[in-house]
């Protein structure tokens, strides 16, 4: 199993929904807001090769949002996802399975492209299948009030109707291919989906918004986002147990820096990063 980190760009969102109830004078000396309190965010999707599969979970946001959406988030940085997967050799045809954690426009944006020159919105991925899981597709096409400026039907339901998308059972631990598994969590959103990636003597957690930072492995630093913050924090505990058994990473989605990091406890018994980086320094290390 081969893993790559895949930066697909920046965007930006308010600092104090980021950071929830932590004080603005706290979070801030981590991650210095700009004058409207804005803060840039990275979107890091992850390529998993077997030899038989190319996998991508998550995809970004995507290019084919109007001015106001843009002006809004700010999309910014060099870095895009075709772009990304081409430094690496990878063609868009040959994704064979698009995994997407949930579908919030910044995780999901990406699974449809439009084509500059014709203005025609197609799959990003034309040999892919686009995998969710049936709760959390029905929880985004019926959305609530306080998410729905997330869910954004362009982002996944024309892949429902063209038949290029397809459920994995809600069970906890449910096998998605052989070396990843995917566990279920309800605080952040319904069903989101945490992919467990067997990479060597490693074991990649894609925490994707249960811990979209480094900052955010801090047990009261949970996004004012969550519709369950208190689940969260019980599932982000949980998520930390794992993470801190001999070679466990967590990868983070949304980090500006830190693509990873090896998580142990202090002499308190917290929850800590000992080291953070790249993900191929942290499994190279």
């Amino acid at each position: 199993m081969i893993a790559n980190s895949i930066l697909t760009g920046y965007f930006r969102l308010d600092g104090g929904a980021m950071f929830g109830v932590v004080p603005r004078r706290m979070w801030s000396k981590l991650c210095p807001p700009d004058a409207n309190n804005m803060i840039s965010l990275a979107m890091r999707a992850l390529l998993v090769r077997d030899g038989r599969r190319t996998v991508l979970i998550d995809t970004g946001i995507g290019n084919k949002q109007d001015e106001r959406f843009r002006a809004h988030f700010e999309p910014h940085g060099e870095e895009t996802l075709f772009g990304s997967l081409q430094a690496l050799g990878v063609s868009r045809e040959e994704v064979t399975d698009v995994l997407l954690t949930h579908l919030h426009f910044d995780h999901c944006g990406g699974a449809i492209w439009k084509n500059e020159l014709t203005g025609i919105t197609e799959p990003s991925f034309p040999n892919a299948i686009y995998w969710t899981n049936e709760r959390h597709f029905q929880w985004a096409m019926y959305p609530n009030e306080r998410e729905r400026a997330s869910f954004l039907r362009e982002n996944f339901e024309p892949l429902y109707t063209g038949g290029r998308m397809a459920f994995i059972p809600v069970k906890q631990g449910v096998e998605f291919i052989p070396g990843i598994t995917v566990r279920f969590t309800y605080g952040h959103t319904e069903a989101m989906m945490i992919p467990y990636i067997k990479n060597g003597d490693h074991t990649i957690i894609y925490s994707a918004d249960t811990i979209p930072t480094r900052w955010h492995i801090n047990l009261p630093y949970v996004m004012a986002y969550d519709v369950r913050p208190l689940m969260s924090l019980r599932e982000k505990k949980r998520l930390l147990q794992d993470a801190v058994k001999p070679g466990h990473l967590l990868f983070f989605e949304h980090d500006p820096e830190a693509a990873c990091a090896r998580v142990g406890t202090d002499e308190k018994g917290r929850v800590t990063a000992l080291a953070t980086g790249s993900l191929t320094d942290m499994l190279n290390d």
